[in-house]
């Protein structure tokens, strides 16, 4: 047990330092799922796999493309042909031996008829509009906060949706443009630092959709935009 406290002081020791030892235990005791295993998500398996997050389900029922690799970054050609939750798992059981990692090879339909428990923290990854907004409507059954976010070409968006819903956007079948992978690896990252602020206790600002983008001259730009309720929304018309 002794030689276990130091190994896993030992891995994390950096993050330690950052926020203190009852801060990083605390997050043993959390349960996320990551919904989506492609760009996003490979970014969000990545950061918040190696984060101390005590489990982690993967949900995806799409197999690896040699199309994909280039920016879904937890895969090799190795992996092509794979499914891509259970290929993630695997990656990151061999990186964190602190973490419990479950694959489930299914759509996010089929997953949230089918999953058991409660989550602490619901994290999209997907690139389909519709399917985002049955799993806004999922995570305020479940009375658990969610953090959506897109990205392509140039730009991205994330927010955390805590009392905001997801049906204040224009829903439609939208297919993304063409992508490289700094933007899909940057906005991933934004993404996992809001979760993992939130899983660690620290301050969050929620309910708020972050914009970036580069403009024509390569700089970096942030927009923020408050996001109301349904019930707001409805009141205001």
């Amino acid at each position: 047990m002794a030689g276990e406290t130091v190994a896993f002081e030992g891995y994390f020791r950096r993050q330690i330092e950052l926020w203190g030892l009852e801060a990083q235990e605390s997050l043993r005791e959390k349960r996320i799922v990551i919904i989506g295993c492609g760009g996003l998500g490979s970014s969000l398996a990545l950061a918040l796999g190696c984060s101390g997050i005590g489990e982690i389900d993967l949900v995806d029922f799409d197999e690896v493309s040699l199309h994909n690799i280039h920016r879904q970054i937890v895969f090799t050609l190795e992996d092509e042909g794979k499914n891509k939750a259970a290929a993630t798992a695997e990656l990151l059981r061999r990186k964190n031996p602190f973490l419990t990692v479950k694959a489930f090879e299914s759509d996010f339909d089929t997953f949230a008829a089918e999953t058991e428990g409660k989550y602490d923290l619901i994290l999209d990854a997907t690139d389909n509009l519709p399917v985002r907004e049955r799993i806004d409507a999922w995570a305020k059954a479940q009375k658990t906060p969610w953090i959506y976010a897109s990205v392509e070409e140039f730009n991205g968006q994330v927010c955390f949706f805590e009392r905001s819903s997801f049906g204040v956007f224009t829903v439609s079948d939208h297919r993304p443009g063409g992508i490289a992978a700094p933007i899909v690896m940057q906005i991933g990252s934004f993404q996992a630092n809001l979760a993992l602020r939130y899983l660690a206790g620290l301050p969050v600002r929620k309910d708020w959709l972050h914009y970036l983008y580069y403009d024509e001259e390569g700089e970096l730009v942030i927009q923020k935009f408050a996001v109301p309720a349904e019930c707001d929304a409805a009141e205001e018309e």
